[in-house]
This record gives C-alpha cells, sequence and structure tokens, in this order.
C-alpha cells in the first residue's frame, strides 16, 4: 500500500485597485483525511515584498519555495524573471520534475501562476487560484470585482476563500491572507 502524500488546498490571489492580495485556507489533507486544519501556506520572501501561496504537495511546495527564492537572489529580486527561470528547471530537472505542487506569487503590482508543467501564467482578470478549491474561490472573486469594486483586494480574496470554504471540503475557513510590502 503506497503512502498517500499530504496535500494543501486552496489558495486565492487578487490586484484590484491597486492594491494586492494573497490567501489560503489552512487544511491540509491526506487522501479524504484532514490531516491538519491550520497549515500556513502563505510565505513572505525578501522582507515582504514578494508573497507566495502554495497548494500540492507540502515537501514539494517547500522545495520549490526554495528554488524560487534562490532565483529571486539571482536574478536581481525580479519576480518575473525568477518566475520563469523556476519553470524552466522545474520542467527539465529530472528530481523538479515529479515535484506535485503548484505556486502563486505576487509583489506589489501582479501575480503569477507558476505550474510543474513549465507554465508561468498571468491572469487575464488579475485573479489567481490554484488547489482543489480554486475554481469556486476564482468564481467568487470574479464575481466580486465585477459586482462589488468598492472592496478592497484583500476583502475579495477574504470572502472568496470563505466561499469556496462553504463548498469545498478541501478548504477550511483557517484564513491567512498577506499583502506584499510596497
Amino acid at each position: 500500500m503506497a503512502l498517500e502524500k499530504v496535500r494543501s488546498t486552496t489558495v486565492l490571489g487578487v490586484v484590484h485597485n491597486g492594491q494586492v492580495a494573497l490567501g489560503a485556507d489552512g487544511q491540509a489533507s491526506m487522501g479524504n483525511t484532514i490531516a491538519k486544519s491550520n497549515v500556513k501556506k502563505i510565505r513572505k520572501l525578501l522582507d515582504g515584498k514578494i508573497v507566495t501561496g502554495f497548494a500540492g504537495s507540502t515537501a514539494d511546495a517547500f522545495t520549490l519555495l526554495e528554488r524560487f527564492e534562490e532565483k529571486l537572489n539571482a536574478y536581481s529580486q525580479n519576480m518575473k524573471r525568477a518566475a520563469i527561470e523556476l519553470a524552466k528547471d522545474w520542467r527539465t530537472d529530472r528530481y523538479l520534475r515529479r515535484l506535485e505542487a503548484m505556486m502563486v506569487v505576487a509583489n506589489k503590482d501582479e501575480l503569477l501562476i507558476i505550474s510543474g508543467t513549465g507554465d508561468v501564467l498571468e491572469p487575464d482578470n488579475q485573479i489567481a487560484a490554484i488547489g482543489s478549491g480554486s475554481m469556486y474561490a476564482q468564481a467568487a472573486a470574479t464575481a466580486l470585482k465585477k459586482h462589488a469594486p468598492h472592496l478592497t483586494a484583500e476583502e475579495m480574496v477574504r470572502e472568496g476563500l470563505s466561499i469556496a470554504a462553504d463548498i469545498c471540503v478541501f478548504t477550511n475557513h483557517n484564513l491567512i491572507i498577506e499583502k506584499p510590502a510596497v
């Protein structure tokens, strides 16, 4: 019998009215079982100038987070260039290719999704969502941007994640939301 990996779930980022916020729930699951309810899936890098969130295998995500930080240092803290270089390595390196995680990274201006297939995506609508509850969170944030533009990016992330937690059994209400330092 193969051991199941611990997986972390829903991450949501929003850029709205010049603000950026990135948040995640706290649930980690092993198969259909909640392994932990207060995992911290949001991390700050470069004195808070970059905020990252991860979904997928927790150990794999930490490996990628370390590699991303190395790329940031190697490329003069240029987030987009570091993301592209990480995605290249992730796609071509035999060890990294086996890692099962995704990341959302944000600075004060933009959001990027980095996937294990070598993709670096800039979301068209300035909403980035990954993890098992991502489609619920993204749908909620999209509706909020359209119908409640007076809300802040942080409020949209909080409400989007809360709606996802109400619907998705792999997402909980233990939310952590961060904003990149200006």
